[in-house]
């Protein structure tokens, strides 16, 4: 029998009250939190010290391990892809020291090189032959990709360009996937998996930080102008990778679907700290019939529930997203235009899974008291966990800079509430 994390999951997950609140840390690149966090998290549940693995570079996120899943009471799992946002395998790991002195772990052929100014430069698939992929500035705490775009020839612009990195899976990528399910506690736990190729557009992933060469369309700058001025090319390229994802996920399916719970879709952002990106009849024209095609392939052939993440101030899309067949959207970020969580949990609470929003990351937590962010965690979770269709996590990754005794206080607002 299934044990509460996993009940709790799939009564909130479909709508109906849990015994208590749902609570992800680390399933996803968006849900994660910052390795210079975790290994306080390590320290404060008295865990053994030691390098923490950095599960998604471009971002710094630590790994949540089997012993802090355990520690922090968490419900959900997450699956990752064999290689990492630089193309690097997650292999061989070796232990490095950071720019603020924490001993972490990166793969074996992370290689980079330090500029003049001391900050990191580093090489897709680890290969220095090439120019540098992304830097981390020697007062970051996070990579940035670095412009890569060459000059663009209209008349000589091929779609392929920009589909080098949506091949089909590999029988050893489908092999690692397998592997790695089935090493997951899906018994007790929920399981989320990235299994990529379905983003269309996320402007993370525009330049191709894996590749060593990227072709086609790669700067972000040029990447949303083409979304206005190269229109029938960027639903052509849609099309096309969503032909190749909608194979690749029927391949999934038949080696680990019943080990999954959800799969993250889409990181795709549409919302500014004020405003959206696009409007509504951009949304249905360029992106809603390649989203709807994979969410209709995913709920005809599978029990997995889909994963929208869109930062900003999208509540004006949310009906759109609902109409492409997205079941959850993330982070929920309250403190951006008309996101009110009242307002979303009345309007839309019961056709969308809030995943996210539990705590300010750009207000009180970062920068409120412990008491600050204990009332708002549990404030947050009275108004959306009310008759399930919440997952608690911050508002998007939790950040180095974040002071650690909000972060106990947050996980103290939890504990009490649960």
């Amino acid at each position: 029998m299934a044990s509460s994390s996993k009940l709790n999951f799939h009564k909130t997950i479909n709508h109906k009250q849990p015994d208590r609140v749902v609570v992800d840390f680390g399933s996803t690149a968006v849900t994660g939190i910052h390795v210079l966090i975790v290994e306080k998290l390590r320290e404060y549940y008295g865990l053994e010290k030691r390098p923490v693995k950095v599960i998604e570079p471009y971002q710094m996120l630590g790994e949540i391990d089997t012993e802090l899943v355990k520690a922090m009471d968490l419900d959900v799992v997450g699956l990752y892809g064999h290689k990492n946002m630089f193309g690097i395998a997650n292999e061989n790991w070796k232990v490095h020291k950071t720019l603020w002195g924490q001993e972490v772990l990166f793969p074996g052929d992370f290689n980079y090189k330090y500029n003049d100014n001391g900050d990191i430069l580093i090489y897709a698939e680890g290969d220095t032959s090439y120019p540098p992929t992304a830097m981390m500035p020697k007062s970051g705490y996070f990579f940035d990709a670095l412009n890569r775009q060459k000059p663009i020839d209209d008349s000589t612009l091929k779609v392929e360009d920009n589909l080098e990195e949506f091949g089909y899976i590999t029988d050893s990528d489908l092999q690692y996937w397998k592997k790695q399910a089935e090493g997951a506690d899906s018994e007790n736990k929920a399981v989320v998996a990235s299994l990529g190729g379905t983003a269309l557009g996320d402007i993370a992933l525009v330049p191709a930080m894996q590749l060593k060469d990227p072709k086609g369309i790669r700067g972000v700058e040029e990447w949303y102008i083409s979304t206005l001025m190269r229109e029938d090319f960027v639903k052509e390229l849609y099309e096309r990778q969503t032909d190749i994802a909608i194979e690749n996920l029927r391949k999934y399916n038949e080696v680990i679907g019943d080990k999954l719970d959800v799969v993250f879709t889409c990181g795709t952002d549409f919302g500014t700290q004020n405003s959206t990106f696009c409007s509504n009849e951009t949304f249905d024209r360029v992106w809603l019939p390649y989203y709807r095609k994979v969410n209709d392939w995913i709920h005809e052939n599978t029990r997995w529930k889909t994963f929208k993440h869109s930062c900003g101030a999208v509540e004006t899309l949310l009906n759109n997203f609902i109409e492409a067949g997205f079941d959850i959207i993330n982070p929920v970020q309250i403190n951006a235009t008309g996101m009110d969580p009242l307002v979303l949990k009345k309007k839309y609470g019961d056709k969308l899974v809030f995943w996210g929003g539990g705590v300010d990351t750009q207000g009180a937590f970062a920068f409120g008291t412990p008491h600050q962010v204990k009332e708002q965690v549990k404030r947050q979770c009275e108004i959306l966990n009310n008759n399930g269709g919440f997952v608690f996590n911050t508002v998007h990754n939790v950040q180095a800079n974040v002071p650690f005794e909000n972060v106990v206080a947050m996980l103290e607002a939890l504990r009490e509430m649960r």
